[in-house]
């Protein structure tokens, strides 16, 4: 399907991401037989035809409750992903009380375009980066790192919860979700089924009992061979899945940034302040894919679900009319005021009176006031005094 503007881009990335994540539920069917291929072929020799025969059985009778467990797995994400994201980044949520700016910002935004305002989060991080999460509505949240609001200015900030805002407008928050959630379970099964099943290998050799059909004829060695390069392809397939959902995204959530925010050389300036500085230390690498930046250097960038910031800030240029101000120094955080010493216990000593002072409780005057002469019976200037 052809696309040939913001919308029409959106419209067909949702038509792939469908497509993708029932991919990702094949994947998982594929790694089902994969296993089963493998325990067979690990339960004793027997012709490559009759392990085959033998492992689609055994899918068939695992097929519900593989569906059953993913669709499980897909749940409990719906449920805790946002307290599990949480505790991986200690994020917390913040009131309009604590931070006002953050909060204005985000309600002139949603307000413009009839938004639900998602709820906010600060990540205690030194670290330039923000994320969107949640599967609804209700659980749709921006978590913004503390450092990312010490280093950007209004305009930036509100560039970046635009970026967070088009993901959860175009329904990438949730897919990205389901398909971390899944390609993490793919994962997690690859790496069980190599463990288990290499492990119980030395302990199984031999046929089954009961097994008269299996006949030893080699299949066994060409049965793991395939299982392994199945488990492998699953992996590297669901991977480059979650790659070409998080890439695309990125690009068309900067686009959307722009068009809430009228102000591309603000998205662009934000960039050039994250480049390089989003790493959340502690954070697992599906928390860094759902972030304005992940960044990856060397061989690893070649696995990177973000595209680099040069790219995005180029096409930020050629189809928004920005201006791209170069690498941007940030200014060391600022040191924090010495504390005042410590004044000593004792008081200071009070300062002596003035010579010629009052009696206490009578006011000071002067020694040669005229007032000190009052009552005298030397006339004043406007004549003798009348004292009594």
């Amino acid at each position: 399907m052809a696309a040939y503007g913001l919308y029409t881009h959106i419209r067909a990335n949702r038509v792939r991401s469908v497509f993708l994540l029932i991919e990702l539920f094949l994947l998982v069917y594929l790694l089902t037989y994969a296993g089963a291929l493998l325990a067979e072929a690990l339960l004793g020799d027997a012709s490559l035809g009759w392990l085959l025969q033998a492992a689609a059985r055994d899918f068939v009778m695992a097929l519900p409750f593989v569906t059953v467990g993913t669709l499980l797995w897909i749940f409990i994400a719906y449920k805790f992903h946002q307290a599990m994201i949480d505790a991986v980044t200690d994020g917390r949520d913040i009131s309009r009380a604590e931070n006002p700016r953050l909060y204005n910002l985000l309600e002139n935004l949603c307000i413009s375009r009839g938004i639900p305002v998602p709820r906010l989060k600060i990540v205690e991080s030194s670290a330039l980066n923000a994320f969107a999460s949640g599967l609804n509505p209700q659980q749709y949240a921006i978590s913004v790192t503390q450092g990312l609001l010490d280093n950007l200015d209004d305009a930036e900030v509100e560039a970046v919860l635009g970026h967070e805002l088009t993901h959860i407008r175009n329904g990438d928050v949730r897919m990205m979700v389901i398909a971390v959630v899944i390609a993490g379970a793919i994962s997690f099964f690859a790496e069980l089924f190599f463990r288990v099943f290499f492990r119980s290998s030395f302990r199984w050799g031999g046929r089954r009992d009961g097994d008269s059909d299996r006949k030893g004829s080699g299949g066994a060695f060409l049965a793991i061979i395939i299982a392994v390069v199945m488990i492998a392809i699953a992996w590297l397939l669901s991977t480059m899945i979650r790659f070409a959902l998080s890439r695309r995204r990125e690009y068309l959530a900067d686009a959307g940034s722009v068009e809430l925010t009228k102000n591309p050389d603000a998205m662009i300036t934000a960039l050039r302040k994250i480049e390089g500085r989003g790493e959340l230390e502690g954070a697992t690498s599906a928390v860094m894919e759902l972030c304005v930046d992940n960044p990856r250097e060397g061989f690893v960038d070649l696995f990177a679900t973000h595209p680099p910031i040069e790219r995005r800030i180029a096409a930020l240029i050629n189809f928004a009319g920005g201006h791209d101000p170069g690498p941007i120094e940030l200014a060391p955080p600022a040191e924090p005021a010495p504390e005042p010493e410590e004044t000593s216990a004792e008081a200071p000593s009070p300062l002596p009176p003035p010579q010629g002072a009052s009696e206490p409780g009578k006011p000071f005057l002067p020694e040669h006031s005229p007032l000190a002469d009052r009552g005298s019976d030397q006339p004043g200037p406007w004549g003798p005094h009348r004292g009594s």
